[in-house]
C-alpha cells in the first residue's frame, strides 16, 4: 500500500475506547505506532489537525451494516486528506466477566452497528441488546459491573484489555463481516499515477438543471472509469441541496479519469477531491 516509514511520525488517532475495532485496525496497519483514543470523530480529526497525532483511522462503511452514520458529512470539513484505506475483517466476540455462562446471560451491550451485525444470534439466544457508544466502552462497562448476566460484543483486543472471558467467538451473522477504514493525514500523499491501482475519493454538488446527475456521471461511463461508491446526503435545512460522495478506480493524472472528472466539473457547482491513494490489496483479492 505504502511504506509506513515514509509517513509522518507520531501516534494514530481513532474514535472510541482502547480495544475498539478502530484501535485494532490501527495496530494491524501500524503495529509500531502508539494509538490515541478520542471521544468523537470530530475529536479524532482535531487530534491530527492540532498535531497531537500524525494520522487518523476512520471507519467509513461495513459490509453488513452499511455506511457509518454522519461520517460523510464530516469528511469534507475535517481539514484532512485521505492517504490510504484498510479493510478489517470483524470477528465479534461475546465477552463476559470471569465465571459467567451462556445459560445465565440475559443482556448484551455493544455499539448499535455491532448489535445489528449480530442480530440473528441475539434473537436465537433471546438476549436483550443494549446500545452503547462503542464496542470497547461496552466491554469496559461489563467488566466494571461484574454482573454474570451481562455480556458485551467486542473485539478480542477488548477482552485482553478489560480482563473479560470469551464465551463465544465469531458471533457475527455474516462470516465475511468486514469494515472499510480510511487513513487520513494533514497533507495529501498522492501516489504516482503509474505505481499501481489507485482510488480517488471526492465530493461534488451538481448544477440545478434537468438530468444534471445523469450528465455529470456520464463521463465515467463513456471513459470506462469504474465508480465503486456513490452516496448522496442533504446538506441544507430546506432539503434542497444534495452533496454526493464518490470513490472511483483510477488516478486523476490518467487520461480517462481526467476526462471523466472534467465532464463532472462541467455539470457540477463544486468538485472537491478528498484523497488519491493506493487501492488496498483486499480489492484485488475480491475482484
Amino acid at each position: 500500500m505504502y511504506k509506513p516509514e515514509a509517513l509522518p511520525g507520531g501516534p494514530i488517532a481513532f474514535q472510541g475506547s482502547p480495544g475498539a475495532y478502530s484501535d485494532l485496525a490501527c495496530r494491524t496497519v501500524f503495529p509500531a505506532r502508539a494509538t490515541l483514543p478520542c471521544d468523537s470523530f470530530e475529536d479524532t480529526f482535531a487530534a491530527v489537525v492540532e498535531e497531537r497525532a500524525a494520522l487518523a483511522m476512520i471507519p467509513i462503511e461495513n459490509s453488513s451494516a452499511g455506511r457509518v452514520a454522519d461520517i460523510h458529512h464530516l469528511l469534507p470539513e475535517s481539514g484532512l486528506h485521505i492517504i490510504g484505506e484498510h479493510f478489517q475483517r470483524i470477528h465479534h466476540q461475546l465477552l463476559a466477566p470471569k465465571g459467567a455462562t451462556l445459560e445465565r446471560l440475559s443482556l448484551v451491550r455493544s455499539h448499535v452497528q455491532a448489535l445489528s451485525q449480530c442480530r440473528q444470534f441475539l434473537i436465537d439466544r433471546q438476549l436483550k441488546p443494549v446500545v452503547h457508544a462503542d464496542t470497547a466502552g461496552a466491554a469496559a462497562e461489563v467488566a466494571a459491573l461484574g454482573d454474570p448476566t451481562q455480556a458485551a460484543v467486542a473485539s478480542s483486543l477488548a477482552a485482553e484489555i478489560y480482563g473479560l472471558e470469551t464465551l463465544l467467538p465469531d458471533v457475527q451473522d455474516s462470516v465475511n463481516n468486514t469494515t472499510r477504514f480510511i487513513i487520513m493525514a494533514r497533507e495529501p500523499r498522492d501516489p504516482e499515477h503509474d505505481h499501481g491501482p489507485a482510488i480517488t475519493s471526492f465530493v461534488f454538488r451538481v448544477r440545478s438543471v434537468p438530468a444534471a446527475l445523469y450528465k455529470a456521471l456520464g463521463g465515467f461511463a463513456t471513459n470506462g472509469v469504474n465508480i465503486t461508491k456513490l452516496e448522496s446526503y442533504i446538506i441544507d435545512e430546506n432539503f434542497t441541496v444534495a452533496q454526493f460522495y464518490a470513490d472511483i478506480e483510477g488516478h486523476p493524472e490518467q487520461r480517462m479519469v481526467r476526462l471523466a472528472l472534467e465532464e463532472l466539473g462541467f455539470f457540477s457547482r463544486e468538485v472537491r477531491i478528498l484523497g488519491v491513494y493506493p487501492a488496498s490489496e483486499f480489492r484485488r483479492q475480491k475482484g
